[in-house]
């Protein structure tokens, strides 16, 4: 087995814990770039918590790629097309998220997406404060292991609608930030993305969000969030020792 499936299978199966609260059921979906050409990612259906080698699929990079450029294509068409970018045809169908994760996978860097529908992330994504989340930040590590900021995503239907909107958001967030593409997408009334090099570094952003997400709730309940200046929070992410620590940071897969 690759080194980059076993890796996101282990990364599957921690967003998958109970415990974590960051996915139940069917929710949520991980893919790892295994080379220039190819990705693998969770099928349809399957349960992170219990995936094995036989829920991925490895798809073909550029087969998904065209599909997201190709406008117009109805839900029949959508659906013959992703069975269509699996490697061989073999293997089961793929996510419906399928188009976002391959696009992600081009940006600097990226290894790894994961996407999951943490409870208190989703308690703020589904509020009025939800942009106001995903653009500032409550404490230090929230910023070493998020970013200064987060790409906020207005609702769009999963499928090709959601991937054409996150890559015009990401995008424009290069544009406006010139710095490194963003480790976190906030999707309104949906869920959280993290980008990352390493399984590792993604079930860290993620773990993070989450955290923030229940500080944020809890200090909206006591007059409102507080939150760091911006000023600051573009110092501390510029810092050497925070460039130096984010590294270091690791959560065990």
């Amino acid at each position: 087995m690759p080194e980059p499936v076993k890796q996101l299978l282990a990364l599957c199966h921690e967003i998958g814990r109970e415990d974590r609260g960051l996915a139940v059921l069917a929710e949520g979906n991980c893919s790892a770039r295994i080379d220039d050409a190819h990705f693998a990612i969770k099928a349809s259906g399957c349960s992170l918590a219990t995936l094995t080698a036989e829920d991925l699929t490895l798809c073909d990079t550029k087969k998904v790629l065209a599909m997201v450029d190709q406008m117009g294509l109805d839900g029949a068409e959508l659906e013959k097309g992703l069975m269509n970018t699996r490697v061989d045809g073999k293997g089961k169908r793929p996510s419906i998220e399928t188009a976002f994760h391959s696009w992600l996978l081009q940006l600097d860097d990226a290894q790894f997406v994961g996407h999951c529908h943490p409870l208190h992330c989703n308690m703020i994504l589904c509020s009025h404060r939800a942009e106001e989340f995903a653009t500032k930040r409550l404490f230090p590590d929230e910023v070493v292991c998020c970013g200064s900021q987060s790409v906020f995503v207005p609702y769009s239907d999963p499928g090709l609608t959601l991937a054409r909107e996150i890559q015009a958001r990401v995008l424009n967030f290069l544009r406006r930030s010139y710095g490194p593409p963003p480790r976190l997408i906030l999707l309104q009334n949906h869920g959280i993305i993290a980008v990352g090099s390493s399984a590792m570094s993604v079930l860290a952003t993620l773990m993070m969000a989450e955290k923030a997400a229940r500080i944020f709730v809890g200090a909206a309940s006591l007059g409102g969030p507080v939150f760091l200046p911006a000023h600051l929070t573009q110092r501390i992410g510029a810092r050497p020792h925070e460039a130096h620590r984010q590294p270091q940071i690791r959560v065990a897969l």
